[in-house]
């Protein structure tokens, strides 16, 4: 009679071991099946990647502060045609204008 005990719960000691096994299986399947999908989802949604967004980020920064140094010049040059001052003085730089 031990003998069949021993064996029914090397059985089931067997039976599980195979059990979990194939659950580790069935979840690593479905960890790759979301995963891909995800990443298909993604892709069809055409988000940008961080690294192309902070190119772009950075491309707008020197943007605007060119277009603040631009500002600050234009105001210079108003400044001096209204005091009648010429707007080609050397401090206010090598602007040509059309006349």
């Amino acid at each position: 009679m031990t003998q069949t005990s021993n064996r029914f719960f090397d059985e089931i000691g067997r039976l599980m071991n195979d059990a979990a096994g194939a659950a580790q299986g069935v979840k690593r399947e479905v960890d790759t099946v979301v995963r891909n999908q995800a990443e298909r989802i993604l892709r069809d949604l055409d988000i940008v990647k961080r690294e192309e967004f902070e190119a772009v980020k950075d491309m707008a920064r020197l943007a605007r502060e060119e277009n603040e140094a631009l500002k600050a010049r234009i105001g210079l040059l108003e400044a001096r045609l209204a005091s009648g001052a010429s707007p080609s003085s050397p401090d206010v730089g090598s602007l040509k204008t059309d006349g």
